[in-house]
């Protein structure tokens, strides 16, 4: 994994993404911050930066994984920005395996062909699930359980800022042949929010 590539994307992360205040989070718990990554992932260089740097973890944790995906829609600008990234890559060094992405809705749609997984969908793939933002893991097991139910085998997570508040363990009990990893943790963020000069 790039250091400078690392370092850009929290800086980014800290700037963009990272506010102080009173928040209510989508578990229910009260934080006295917020982080929302989208604002980062969406962003022309953190998408990219992302998007290499879930493929660098990807290609030393998980050599065999065919896709990644995600929960709709904290994961989307990550599994699109990954896939891309590999495809970029594959341009210098043909060896390097493609990484698709695929998409998985909180419901089965109710029209076409009520798929609930978008995209790549290979019964026996290996696969990495994704998220922006992990609390309580709730959102990622929605979409380990979906991709599970669809056939496919999860062989990691990861998440680009761990708020460990209990989501790791949660995804670990949820997938224990899955190996977590995440990017930062908010506390590298808050650390890096500060020496940006965030308030």
């Amino acid at each position: 994994m790039s250091t400078d590539n690392r370092t850009a994307l929290l800086n980014l992360i800290a700037t963009l993404s990272f506010r102080l205040g009173d928040f209510t989070l989508a578990s229910g718990q009260k934080s006295d911050y917020y982080i929302d990554c989208r604002i980062t992932t969406l962003h022309a260089e953190g998408g990219r930066l992302s998007g290499l740097l879930l493929h660098d973890i990807i290609r030393e944790r998980f050599p065999h994984a065919e896709a990644v995906g995600g929960l709709t829609m904290g994961a989307d600008p990550l599994v699109s920005n990954t896939a891309s990234a590999s495809a970029w890559r594959r341009l210098d060094d043909p060896a390097i395996p493609l990484v698709n992405g695929f998409l998985v809705r909180k419901a089965e749609k109710a029209h076409g062909t009520g798929r609930r997984i978008e995209g790549f969908l290979k019964p026996g793939a290996n696969v990495v699930i994704v998220d922006d933002v992990c609390t309580t893991g709730g959102s990622t097991i929605t979409a380990i359980e979906a991709t599970k139910e669809a056939g496919m085998n999860v062989v990691g997570v990861l998440c680009l800022v761990d708020r460990e508040q209990g989501g790791r363990e949660n995804i670990e009990a949820a997938a224990p042949n899955a190996p977590f990893h995440s990017v930062f943790t908010a506390n590298d963020v808050r650390a890096a929010h500060i020496a940006t000069g965030g308030a």
